[in-house]
């Protein structure tokens, strides 16, 4: 899994996932992931290059929004997938994990 952010104007943060976020590739991102989320208020972490997504996965980005949230940010999902996001609406975490098509919708939706 690789992982790249880069801030953006009006304090957004980008992360840019690309692999298979299954228990390596979770293993391998979620510790910059989860300091990079948790450190921002306004987070988009593009999905469009992730093939496959498992619970340990899904643990990792709800982890993130959730500390995200803790300090009053927003973290929402760009361009996931149809096979990510059935994952993601399936197990219910859409709850916790808003999605959003294209980068103009995600950067709207954290504001």
């Amino acid at each position: 899994m690789k992982m790249e952010y880069q801030d953006l104007p009006d304090g957004i943060t980008r992360i840019i996932l690309d692999g298979d976020l299954d228990a390596r590739g979770a293993g391998e991102i979620d510790l910059q992931f989860q300091a990079i989320a948790a450190s921002r208020t306004k987070v988009v972490v593009d999905l469009a290059q992730v093939g496959f997504l498992a619970s340990i996965g899904i643990r990792t980005l709800i982890q993130a929004a959730k500390a995200n949230a803790g300090k009053g940010g927003k973290l929402v999902l760009q361009d996931p997938s149809e096979a990510v996001w059935k994952v993601i609406v399936t197990c219910g975490a859409d709850a916790v994990l808003p999605m959003a098509h294209g980068h103009d919708d995600a950067l709207a939706a954290v504001g």
